[in-house]
């Protein structure tokens, strides 16, 4: 009899990481019927990667909604996935990492009996407001779950010391890195054709390093912008053979002091939000990656690219002590510091580049399709 699996997910960053593990399921149609549910937490952003992965649907909640906050669409999720749950009782239901739909996903699917298999399971800053409210998010997803597929050895620890079972627990890698080498072999080769690609690529010129900036965490709000924003306007002067190129993430939190503080000046490019495989072949184009970003850290030392963390704490601690990330706050000394220090200082650069990738080898998925494969339901 065949595995019932729903994959559900709502936004760009869980579509990255989900779409591979949906391509694995789907090479074996006669071992599991799956079906893919989107709540379009974020909507324009999430299409975008569905149709770079060609992934459709099975089903759209489609509740994103203008000024939406926690508090609805939390309970939208719950209410609008009762009745899918109860109409196709799946044996198995998929979650990704710490959003929303993560969350609230979990605890329908608790509800109805199913069991939730959640991937990068096991993160943990043990701050539950920071981040907020993703710590709170995969908190609540790890007390659901049934089944915790992990990225590193660290998550699972952290899930251990949690009393979760070492039977329910598999270290798999993380699956952005096989979303990555996906991506990277369709935005390269012959033939590729992607308008956004073309829209930025007269602004990575060959002699000029190319800074990648990325910033969109709630913590970093207010203050904190503010003094990125001054670590960069620093950071274009005194290196005025580099370029920094920054998609602008859409909230006015971002926004305001983004464009108060750095419009204008000549080797900072202020762009529209990239779609994800623009944003991939900026990435591979890159000297270096200034970023709050979670994704990144994982994605960018398997291009060799050093990342600078904006933020005071990480989830991510593995390349913290792998050395291919290094956290830099928001402290605008710090972080004109560091960057300087990987522009001129070709040794350090070398060896924070070279340094290992502890996120695995991009064959998450099919580990994860081999343990659902080999598992026995308990429902």
């Amino acid at each position: 009899m065949k595995k019932k699996v729903l994959v559900v997910f709502g936004t760009r960053p869980e579509a990255i990481k989900m779409a591979p593990l949906v391509k694995e399921f789907r090479k074996y149609p006669e071992k599991f019927d799956t079906r893919v549910c989107v709540t379009a937490q974020h909507r324009e952003m999430l299409d975008q990667v569905l149709e770079f992965f060609e992934i459709e649907p099975d089903f759209d909640l489609d509740l994103m909604q203008p000024n939406q906050n926690l508090y609805t669409l939390t309970a939208e999720i719950i209410t609008g996935l009762k009745p899918l749950l109860e109409s196709i009782n799946p044996d198995y239901v998929f979650v990704h990492g710490d959003t929303t739909t993560t969350m609230a996903t979990s605890i329908a699917a608790f509800y109805s009996g199913a069991q939730i298999c959640h991937v990068e399971a096991g993160l943990r800053t043990f701050n539950m407001k920071s981040p907020f409210p993703e710590e709170m998010n995969r908190c609540v997803t790890g007390v659901l779950s049934a089944i915790h597929f992990s990225p590193t050895e660290n998550a699972r620890e952290n899930l251990e010391k949690e009393n979760k079972k070492a039977s329910d627990i598999l270290v798999t890698g993380n699956t952005v890195i096989d979303a990555l080498g996906y991506s990277v072999a369709k935005v390269t080769a012959a033939g590729f054709a992607h308008p956004e690609i073309e829209q930025i690529r007269h602004l990575v010129k060959p002699g000029i390093k190319t800074l990648l900036v990325t910033g969109h965490r709630r913590e970093n709000h207010g203050e904190g912008f503010l003094n990125i924003c001054r670590a960069l306007k620093t950071i274009a002067r005194d290196h005025e053979d580099s370029a920094i190129i920054y998609p602008v993430h859409l909230n006015p939190n971002v926004q305001r002091p983004v464009y108060e503080l750095l419009d204008g000046i000549a080797n900072i490019h202020l762009i529209a939000p990239l779609s994800y495989p623009a944003f991939v072949w900026l990435m591979e184009k890159s000297y270096l990656i200034i970023t709050d970003s979670g994704g990144v850290q994982e994605e960018a030392p398997s291009l060799g690219k050093p990342v600078l963390v904006m933020r005071n704490t990480t989830e991510r601690p593995e390349a913290v002590s792998a050395g291919t990330v290094k956290l830099v706050g928001t402290d605008p000394e710090i972080i004109v510091k560091e960057t300087r220090r990987l522009i001129k200082e070709e040794g350090y650069y070398n060896e924070m580049s070279g340094r290992h990738n502890p996120y695995g080898d991009g064959r998450a998925c099919e580990r994860i399709v081999t343990f659902i494969q080999n598992h026995t339901y308990e429902g």
